[in-house]
């Protein structure tokens, strides 16, 4: 049997399965093997295929989850569209633990991560201008409100290397800059997909302050401890935005470029 899906799902942090039925399948990819088994069912007459970014018992830290074989994978499977929740720090005092944040933009500031397919003999040079999906973007925020969450329409977040959260120091430049979202995974992630002509969109769940929040003595530094609680706290929030976002694509009628690669 020929295994298919229409839409992706990338699991973050604490979020390891929101899918019941599922059939397990393992994928050999030109870059490997994806972070794990990828978790396959239908709801609502879509077929959806789950993958844990981390691997199921988070054995992957952020600068060596196999992020090419991750969506090549996903590429394999035929998936068109990949939602990306995260957890995520927040960079600003007006976006609170809880608050999502629907990310239009992103900084890079890691290192060493192979973060493109192009390694020749053949190379195509790929915008990175509006590097997530319009249209998903668009549905995620629609979504979110209708359930009731605070929604922030956008966001730049910055993706560090880790698996080391910020110093002060960073933490404060990456404010000063007007950034609002700090991250460790969405880059190549969000940037491999485009490669790939997928759409794709994150949802940051914010789960904690980060350390270098100037006028906000009261803030205690992250931890990883506070990040899983948080998250763990609010993830029936975001299966259920999961479920209605996978619902209203199936109708829509809204084009992007995505695809154009």
């Amino acid at each position: 049997m020929e295994h298919k899906a229409e839409i992706g799902v990338f699991g973050g942090s604490g979020f390891y399965s929101f899918l019941d039925n599922v059939e397990e399948i393992e994928i050999d990819t030109p870059y490997g093997k994806p972070s794990d088994k990828i978790a396959l069912a239908t709801y609502e007459g879509i077929r959806i295929a789950f993958l844990p970014r981390h691997g199921k018992s988070h054995q992957y830290p952020p600068h060596m989850i196999p992020y090419r074989a991750n969506i090549h994978a996903m590429k394999q499977l035929g998936v068109k569209r990949i939602i990306a929740p995260t957890a995520s720090g927040s960079l600003q005092p007006y976006i609170k633990p809880g608050d999502f944040v629907v990310c239009d933009q992103f900084i890079d500031r890691t290192w060493g991560r192979k973060d493109t397919y192009f390694d020749g003999p053949v190379t195509k040079h790929i915008s990175a201008a509006h590097p997530y999906c319009p249209v998903l973007r668009k549905i995620a925020i629609e979504t979110g409100k209708e359930l009731g969450i605070t929604m922030h329409e956008k966001g730049t977040v910055v993706v560090i290397q880790g698996p080391r959260f910020s110093t002060v120091s960073e933490s404060r430049w990456f404010s000063r800059m007007g950034w609002e979202v700090i991250n460790m995974t969405q880059y190549p992630e969000c940037y491999l997909a485009r490669e790939m002509g997928i759409c794709y969109v994150n949802i940051s769940l914010i789960t904690d302050y980060d350390a270098g929040l100037e006028g906000n003595n009261e803030i205690a530094p992250v931890t990883e401890e506070e990040v899983f609680r948080v998250f763990a706290d609010n993830n029936e929030k975001v299966k259920r935005m999961l479920f209605s976002i996978i619902k209203k694509i199936s109708f829509s009628q809204d084009n992007c470029d995505c695809s154009k690669v």
